[in-house]
């Protein structure tokens, strides 16, 4: 269910266009300032996944977090977030920027208000995560971004 009223937003690209150098491995590799606005009334936690849905192979997962409060209205640049930072593809607990090894990808990140707080342990990634927020989506949104490397 996409949302019309919860949306999630940045300072630092317009949805759909292209992310800056400083937010992918080729930069700081340090994630963006992300802004929640529209949570719905109900919602007990927050979670969030940054993906590749153009990776060679299967989604390659950048980041996921889950368990943040449901009043967090702003994700802070080069942050550790609220709540619980799960493993992405890379097996780290940290975000991982956009790094495409062949061409243009998007990079989608997906923030869902949840009905409930969730029991993962830090090593689950979105296999767990998605399991159990299975039945618990009141509403998510997304922003998209793209990015190519240049070539050196």
């Amino acid at each position: 269910m996409m949302s019309l009223t919860m949306k999630i937003s940045t300072t630092a690209f317009t949805h759909g266009q292209h992310i800056p150098q400083e937010y992918t491995c080729d930069g700081k590799d340090v994630n963006p300032p992300l802004a929640f606005d529209g949570v719905p009334r109900g919602a007990a936690s927050l979670a969030l996944v940054m993906n590749d849905p153009d990776a060679p192979g299967s989604t390659w997962d950048h980041w996921v977090i889950w368990n943040m409060p449901p009043a967090t209205t702003m994700l802070a640049e080069a942050r550790v977030p609220p709540g619980v930072t799960g493993r992405n593809s890379w097996g780290k607990t940290r975000y991982g920027g956009p790094c495409p090894p062949d061409r243009e990808h998007r990079y989608v990140f997906t923030l869902y208000a949840l009905d409930t707080m969730l029991d993962l342990p830090s090593s689950a990634g979105t296999r767990e995560l998605s399991a159990a927020m299975k039945g618990h989506v009141l509403e998510r949104a997304e922003l998209v971004g793209r990015y190519r490397r240049l070539r050196r």
